[in-house]
């Protein structure tokens, strides 16, 4: 059954309820200007985006978590992704629009602006709201609006760094019951509590091959999605549920 995580349930919080942080299992961390990277003692590498953030490499910085502070919420969510992306995940790897036939959706609200997706929703001529704190575009709907539009949204597309700002539990709890809610990003956290939440149809994210150290020296050296979107592979998290 399908509990409903709708009111103010940290995703964070609830990992760490129910896996324990342990830094020993901690291989290294790699941050720069655009993410931080993870890499497990077993190999397992999870990413997670800084958006300009200051995040310490140290690992003495994290014996004690405080899920007050955005860089503890980054390092959290790249743990997890390590730990936790790379056993529930379908086996197809295709991108977000190969997979889902948008046209079916009167009303399409995409919070985080996705360039390559953007596009492709302009060339299709697929009507869509977007919404994004960082970024000022003339495609770009006011932030004051954002309520308004994802009250009436019938799926959204949510970038996963919703999670660690803490703007993922506002978000759902707004969209009405039927309305589909599309994770995405190499932030995104593949695990079947993220499914717990209300709404949470498909979860895009990324797994790396283990031990594979051009992730971290390309976070380390400042690089973003694009640089290391080579060496990622592309997977998707379905809720059966639905």
């Amino acid at each position: 059954m399908k509990i409903n995580y709708s009111k103010n349930i940290d995703p964070l919080k609830l990992l760490l309820s129910k896996h324990s942080f342990d830094l020993s299992i901690i291989k290294e961390i790699a941050t720069g200007q655009k993410y931080t990277g993870i890499m497990l003692t077993n190999g397992q590498i999870g990413v997670c985006a800084n958006l300009n953030n200051k995040v310490s490499s140290d690992k003495k910085e994290y014996q004690k978590i405080d899920l007050q502070s955005l860089s503890h919420r980054i390092i959290l969510t790249s743990y997890y992704n390590a730990l936790l992306n790379y056993s529930k995940f379908t086996t197809e790897s295709k991108d977000i629009a190969e997979d889902i036939d948008f046209r079916k959706y009167e009303k399409l609200v995409m919070i985080g602006y996705f360039k390559s997706l953007v596009k492709y929703f302009k060339e299709e001529e697929i009507p869509l709201s977007i919404f994004d704190l960082r970024r000022e575009d003339e495609s770009v709907i006011s932030m004051a609006e954002q309520n308004f539009f994802l009250a009436k949204a019938d799926a959204v597309i949510l970038t996963s760094t919703s999670i660690f700002n803490q703007t993922f539990c506002g978000i759902i709890e707004i969209v009405k019951p039927s309305c589909e809610i599309f994770l995405l990003g190499p932030s995104s956290n593949m695990s079947e509590e993220m499914h717990l939440y209300k709404n949470v149809h498909k979860i895009f994210g990324a797994t790396f091959t283990d031990y594979d150290h051009r992730i971290l020296d390309s976070i380390k050296n400042n690089g973003g999605t694009r640089d290391f979107l080579k060496y990622e592979n592309k997977r998707i998290f379905e809720n059966i549920t639905h």
